[in-house]
């Protein structure tokens, strides 16, 4: 039997375990998607300010599930930021990420669940998020969970130059009752 994943919300203390599974989930999950040069590079002790700081921050909220006590992922809400979108009427999901050690044990899906639950409770009616249009995995992942592709997509490059294709995936916010265990 598995332990309970624990959802609740980031503290500054969460700092470095965050930053080792965005580091480790990009590794694995974008190995083939993205240059390998890129991924090899990344560091947990480089994303490291990056994640104080989000956590500092009050812009976006962070959401940490745990597994048997454990840093397992994270999601980040916050404001719509696609002009094409009413923004008092849908919410983003700015990035999931999960530990691939904890792949398919229900991380992903206990964080969207909460998330989905926050965004309704702040009165939005939808959320969106962006994927690379070629991560079928995450995007059977988002499917299961109600996500579907709304046919907006657009193409960013890092600093480095490399590009970034995604497409946005939206759903709907139905009433969920929302367990509190932060």
């Amino acid at each position: 039997m598995n332990p309970p994943i624990f959802v609740r919300w980031g503290v500054p203390e969460d700092a470095y375990a965050l930053a080792e599974i965005h580091v480790l989930a990009w590794q694995v999950g974008y190995r083939g998607l993205l240059p390998d040069s890129l991924l090899d590079s990344l560091s947990a002790a480089g994303r490291l300010p990056r994640w104080q700081e989000q956590l500092a921050g009050t812009a976006s909220r962070v959401l940490v599930a745990e597994w048997d006590g454990q840093a397992a992922g994270w999601l980040v809400i916050g404001a719509q930021r696609d002009e094409d979108l009413h923004p008092q009427r849908v919410g983003e999901i700015y990035a999931i990420y999960v530990h691939p050690d904890f792949w398919r044990l229900g991380c992903g899906a206990a964080l969207l669940a909460r998330a989905r639950a926050e965004l309704r409770a702040q009165g939005f009616a939808e959320a969106t998020l962006w994927v690379l249009r070629d991560n079928l995995r995450a995007i059977r992942f988002y499917e299961t969970q109600g996500f579907w592709a709304d046919g907006a997509s657009k193409l960013e490059h890092n600093r480095d130059g490399v590009p970034f294709d995604e497409v946005r995936y939206r759903c709907a916010l139905e009433a969920q009752p929302v367990t509190d265990n932060s």
